[in-house]
Formats: structure tokens, sequence, C-alpha cells
């Protein structure tokens, strides 16, 4: 089954640094596509957000391809009922981080995998709770001037940069919060080589 993981080709749809690099880590061989699906903001339960939009994502790049893998994901942060989705401004950026500092949030990713060769589509989630410690109003004004994170959920990002210091601690798969949980993605696509 490894073997058969290893050697598929896979089509990423979406352009993320982030999701592109663990990818690679893993080892999958893959080309990264631009869906151009208008993500659903809407006030739905994550769940439901997550799994609509990854699957949008996925479905929409299959007629450009034959024979691939293609894999899509949706990351959302969640405050009490409060959907967190990427920041439109630097200004919301500011305002999302004020109000996840010093509380817990729920990070949720949808995966959806269409295997073409086998037909099989799957959909799967992960939920991981996140604690931020306390921010002061310079450490958020600098991460966004900074780092601009309007292209992360929740306006930061926990790896590679001054965002992995708002984090106190983690409850779940730690790449679920980074964007694409490798486990479960690993385990949907096994599910569609069978």
């Amino acid at each position: 089954m490894l073997d058969k993981v290893l050697k598929a080709d896979y089509i990423l749809a979406s352009v993320s640094p982030r999701r592109k690099y663990l990818l690679k880590q893993i080892g999958l061989k893959f080309v990264s596509v631009d869906s151009k699906v208008e993500e659903e903001k809407s006030g739905r339960h994550p769940l439901t957000s997550v799994r609509n939009n990854a699957r949008m994502k996925s479905r929409a790049v299959t007629h450009l391809y034959r024979n691939k893998i293609i894999i899509s994901a949706d990351t959302i942060v969640v405050l009490g009922r409060k959907i967190l989705n990427k920041p439109r401004s630097s200004a919301e950026a500011v305002s999302f981080l004020k109000m996840l500092s010093g509380n817990k949030h729920t990070v949720y990713t949808g995966i959806n995998v269409i295997n073409q060769k086998t037909g099989i589509e799957k959909f799967g989630y992960e939920k991981t709770t996140v604690e931020f410690r306390k921010l002061t109003g310079e450490e958020i004004g600098f991460y966004v001037k900074t780092y601009k994170p309007l292209d992360k959920a929740g306006a930061y990002g926990i790896q590679d940069d001054f965002g992995c210091l708002f984090i106190k601690r983690i409850w779940g798969d730690y790449y679920n919060v980074v964007g694409l949980p490798l486990v479960k993605l690993y385990e949907l696509i096994q599910e569609t080589i069978k």
C-alpha cells in the first residue's frame, strides 16, 4: 500500500505554501494548482463549512486532469460560535488576534480526496484546540505589519514565523493547525487507492 501511495500522481488544489511544503515533507509527487473557488464564508456549522469548501476545491479541478489523485483542504478557526476565516484587511487581522488573545479556539481542517482511477471520493476532517497566551498590542501590531497574515485562517500561523510565540498549548494534531493534517490525509488516500 505504501508503494502505491508514494508512486501515485497527485494534484493539490491549492497554492498554499504551507500545504505544498507538507506534501513535499511526506514525499508525494504533486502539481499545485489554484482551484479558483470562492470559499463559502457563512455562519454555518464549522464542519459543514470546511466540508463544502474542500469538496468544491477538489471537484473544480477534476476536469483538467486524468488518472490523478486530487487533494484539497479548507481550514478555519472557530472562537466560541464565531468563525474566523482569512482576514480581509490588516485591521481585521488585528481584531482577530485581539479576540484570540488569552483564549482557547478550535481549528478545523476538512480534506477531500478524489482518485480519478478508482472513482472513489473521500472526505475527512481534523479538529484541534489551541490556547493562546495573552498578547500585547505591540506584539499583535508587529505581527500583522511584519508577517501580513491575510492568507491565514484566524490571522496567524503556528509555523515558521513569530506566530508560533502566540501558542501556549495545543490539544490534537499540530499539522491540522498548519493547514493539512497529514495522518488524516494519508488515511484518506489509502481509502481511495484500495
